[in-house]
């Protein structure tokens, strides 16, 4: 009799890389003892494996044929036995998923997970993505806390996939895990020599065609691994790299915020459609609900109650071109002198580079002169409302901006471990590790501008898309039309860098309850510095024709046709102005004002210097007993943290110094329970938690002012709050699992977050004298913690491959899950002055109630195919400046995207890739609302089209 064994496309083996059908054993997870080099605060709940690296469930089971699984059945296989031999509730994705789907990040690799909700597509790729609808997961890197520049996370999206070998995505939390992000945590584990048997090679070749922005663009990458005995032990030695590069294109078309006006009928005082403004006490901007929006509402203005309109203050239209590259390198030297002990040196760079060109055209639409003799006949109203649908004004004043921003991350991981068996059963393992990371980027604009006799706007002709057009859109390709407007010259740098120390030893028994105990200490000196330098000046109040003619920039064929808006405008060139500053800045220097004096030193002022040390320490023990003749497993644990952070900030505008302190202290107990109902059915529990850190930069108090730019009459700021503390949650999760075939599984997960201190805005309106800005006054805006809520929720998967199909459908396979969240925090009300009035409630930001994926698998032979397509339900993504009269609240509509990828092994070690992402073109659209207040239809915000992208490359491996 042989027994069964069934072989996984590995998780380190270089054949994942291949298409064609491949051999390979999965690779231990880092923290078992042949997971060589894993840091502490690498979780202790993996898979559990026998001997030769198998799951040791399978090694274990009847009697029966070989089965070979290999290629996309092979990974997701791999992540199932991740979750089924995991002590804490996790999702995993192997590096076949990784590597094979239509992914160009770490982000967009993630969204098919059973909670993982991912948002910010444009530019050509998914950005921003939260755990179970909260957006702070802890970032980690083989173990190790990383972090982007002066931030508390790292950008996931600049995580090259190719480079990956596996990602775990950690619902619940163990002592012997870092203790932030009460979202969970995501760790990302690289390649290491040990990993292969001996000499290996791959590299992977992709052009990706993005249509919107009609580029082919590249994505590349290479392996090569090797390992050798030698007469002082095994020795390997792996260098990989990366390297993207996307040109991209994102066009949108915008409704501005509605603001109220008089009617066609207005009081004394007045004239027709004029704009009300919120000095004269009729409206408080910022209101959650906004002005009510009945046919024939008033409001009380000069002393009497009048009625008025609701309309769009302006219209938009944001053209932006870019460049993003991205290359990465990593690198790692393994020794093991003997079977007890092994020694790891790793290397990791990353380098984000972007450029990006706006050529923004703005036009307001809120004048009430040049309305002619029937201003009534000007607008048109939404049935049953006071909401102006669309309108003809005339004489109306707009801008163009060419905005230019060149930005570069450098990000660098060094690292030695140690790991030693010492006796039977127990393991010490010491981790240094060193981080620096740094951002710099440089944000110039120059504005044109005009009035123009006539623009017709329609703010939402169907489906939250509007149309605006001039009377002469003709002219506005015309530098003769434009008088140059104001030029902003900015600059910023953020940066950080940590020193961390992890130690930790364990000892482990086969008999008894008591199976393992654990224990640690993390310290970690992190630090961090923002520093910014700004300028402007104003109108030059020249015509933009007669500068340089390379200074004009046109662009073309905006938003393909799918709007009737200007699809051609005149912007100046940033390129140009970025080439030129210097002459730019010259021509601007003291032209209109004498005290205008542009600097071209680019001096910086650190506005936040912060030191912050955090000694952390962790006792966990593992049981386990019999009950019912069935397994019961139990992990307890605690986990202190001690935080010190040190804090000196620089007010830019004055120029003043201060300082602040503060500092953290709490136990935080986990316990975990896991019950083998059957051979085939688990039942999880656990209790946590966990913490989320204010954010660097939340904590510095100096204003961030933005003058009155859209006429409102005052101007818009940002400050920090020293005052801050963390937001801490607890965490309560039952799951259930029922793995029903060899290759099969239902499951599902209920839980429950009730987190303390919230991070809310809260508003209120300041003079500020002396800023240089167009007003003294702001609504100025802080954090506080402010708020408490409940986050609760059911996740439910399903992963199936029948055995039963016939012989051509063998193979074919579903994968998919459903989550469904609700959410609910209380928000202070606040009145001008920033005085707490009341509270509402509302939904978390960035939480979509309803979420699903689901993905069809096929794998026979040398053809691997895979459909995949995620929804999330409308959810609510900020809220806006609180300047206007509309609800706050930004809600982003239901958003979703269809994904194919085909694969075909030419050759055993050579591969064609053919990879398609957002096959049904969606767009991306967000509307005012405050519950039953605002809507899709009435309250549309802005519309941005996605781009479609395809892909064609070949895999080669060797080894």
């Amino acid at each position: 009799m042989v027994a069964r064994t069934v072989i996984l496309a590995s998780v380190s083996s270089v054949a994942l890389l291949c298409c064609a059908p491949a051999i390979a054993q999965v690779a231990p997870p880092a923290n078992t003892p042949d997971g060589i080099g894993a840091p502490l605060g690498t979780p202790t709940d993996a898979p559990e494996q026998a001997s030769d690296g198998t799951p040791a469930r399978e090694a274990q089971a009847d009697d029966a044929e070989e089965i070979i699984v290999t290629g996309v059945r092979a990974s997701i296989v791999g992540a199932l036995n991740v979750k089924r031999n995991a002590t804490q509730v996790v999702d995993s994705i192997v590096a076949e998923d990784v590597g094979k789907l239509p992914d160009n990040n770490v982000i967009e690799a993630l969204q098919r997970l059973s909670g993982i909700q991912v948002t910010n597509r444009a530019g050509g790729e998914a950005a921003g993505i939260s755990i179970r609808g909260l957006p702070d997961a802890l970032t980690t890197m083989n173990g190790r806390n990383i972090f982007t520049a002066s931030g508390q996370a790292f950008a996931l999206a600049d995580i090259p996939a190719n480079l990956v070998k596996r990602i775990d995505v950690y619902k619940t939390r163990a002592a012997d895990q870092i203790e932030t992000g009460i979202a969970g945590q995501i760790d990302v584990f690289t390649r290491r020599p040990f990993d292969f048997d001996g000499f290996a090679m791959s590299g992977v070749a992709r052009g990706i065609y993005n249509e919107q922005a009609d580029t082919f663009n590249p994505n590349l990458s290479g392996l090569i691994s090797n390992r050798w005995e030698t007469g002082i032990g095994d020795i390997g030695i792996l260098v990989s790299g990366s390297y993207a590069k996307t040109k991209y294109r994102d066009m949108s078309v915008t409704s501005g915020a509605m603001v109220p006006f008089v009617t066609e009928n207005p009081p004394p005082g007045f004239t027709p459609l004029q704009r009300v403004f919120p000095e004269t006490g009729a409206w408080q901007p910022g209101t959650e609900r906004g002005l009510p929006t009945a046919a024939g509402s008033t409001f009380l203005l000069g002393g009497r109650q009048v009625p008025y309109y609701l309309s769009r203050d302006a219209v938009f239209s944001p053209d932006v071109t870019g460049t993003r590259e991205r290359p990465a390198v990593n690198a790692a030297v393994q020794w093991s002198p003997n079977s007890s002990s092994t020694y790891t040196a790793e290397f990791f760079w990353n380098q984000f580079k972007s450029t990006t060109q706006n050529s923004l055209f703005f036009s307001f639409v809120d004048w009430w002169g040049g309305l002619g003799t029937n201003p009534g006949s000007t607008i048109e109203l939404f049935p049953d409302t006071n909401i102006i649908k669309a309108r003809s004004v005339g004489d109306v004043f707009g801008f163009n901006s060419g905005d230019y921003t060149r930005s570069k991350t450098d990000s660098f991981v060094y690292a030695l471990n140690g790991n030693w068996e010492v006796g039977e059963g127990a393991r010490i393992v010491a981790d240094l590790s060193y981080q620096t990371s740094q951002f710099d980027t440089q944000f110039l604009a120059m504005r044109i501008s005009r009035v123009a006799r006539r623009i017709d706007v329609d703010f939402n002709t169907r489906d939250g898309i509007p149309a605006y057009n001039f009377d002469d859109n003709a002219l506005l390709v015309d530098p003769a039309q434009w008088d140059v407007g104001e030029f902003y010259d900015n600059a910023n740098r953020s940066k950080g860098d940590a020193l961390t120390l992890h130690l930790d030893g364990e000892k482990a028994w086969e008999d008894g309850f008591l199976r393992k105990v654990k224990a640690g200490i993390r310290v970690d000196n992190r630090n961090a510095m923002d520093s910014v330098r700004t300028q402007d000046a104003p109108g030059l109040g020249r015509k933009f024709s007669t500068l340089d003619p390379g200074l004009q920039l046109t662009n073309s064929d905006f938003f393909d046709g799918r709007a009737s808006v200007p699809t051609s405008w005149l912007v100046p060139s940033g390129q140009y102005i970025y080439e030129n500053a210097d002459a730019i800045r010259q021509l601007y220097r003291g032209s209109v004002d004498p005290g205008i004096l542009l600097s071209d030193q680019l001096s910086m002022i650190d506005v936040f210097d912060i030191n912050e040390i955090s000694m952390t320490a962790y006792a966990m023990a593992d049981g386990q007993f019999d009950m019912f003749g069935r397994a019961f497993h139990v992990q307890a644990g605690v986990r202190y943290v001690d935080v010190d952070t040190d804090l000196v900030f620089t007010d830019r505008l004055t120029g003043a110094v201060t300082g602040a302190s503060q500092g953290t202290e709490r136990f935080l107990p986990s316990v975990t329970l896991r019950y083998d109902v059957t051979s085939d059915f688990r039942v999880r529990f656990n209790y946590g938690e966990t913490l989320r850190r204010p954010g660097f930069a939340d904590l510095n108090p100096n204003f961030n002012l933005a003058g009155d730019l859209t006429g409102i009459g005052r101007g818009t700021g940002s400050a920090g709050n020293p005052g801050l503390r963390p937001t801490v949650a607890k965490n309560y999760d039952l799951s259930a699992e029922w793995y029903f075939d060899r290759n099969s599984a239902i499951y599902g997960t209920v839980f429950r977050r009730e987190i303390d201190g919230l991070v809310v805005p809260l508003t209120s309106v300041l003079t500020i004298p002396n800023t240089g800005q167009n007003t003294n006054v702001f609504a100025v805006t802080r954090p506080e913690n402010a708020s408490n809520g409940v986050l609760k929720g059911i996740e439910l998967g399903l992963t199936y491959f029948p055995t039963y199909l016939p012989s051509f459908l063998d193979g074919l396979g579903v994968q998919g899950s459903l989550t469904l969240l609700d959410s609910k925090q209380n928000i202070p009300l606040t009145d001008a002055a920033g005085v707490v009035t009341g509270e509402t409630e509302s939904a978390f930001f960035g939480v979509s109630d309803l979420s699903y994926n689901a993905t069809l698998a096929y794998e026979r032979g040398g053809l691997g195919a895979r459909l995949s397509y995620v929804w999330r339900k409308e959810f609510l993504a900020n809220n806006e400046a609180r300047l206007f009269a509309n609800p706050i609240g930004v809600w982003r509509r239901p958003e979703s995207s269809l994904d194919f990828q085909l694969t075909y092994g030419i050759t055993d070690r050579l591969g064609l890739t053919l990879d398609a992402v957002n096959l049904t073109n969606r767009t991306q659209q967000n509307y005012y609302r405050f519950e039953d207040a605002g809507n899709a239809d009435q309250f549309n915000l802005g519309t941005t089209l996605l781009s479609r992208t395809f892909a064609v490359g070949l895999r080669f491996s060797l080894d």
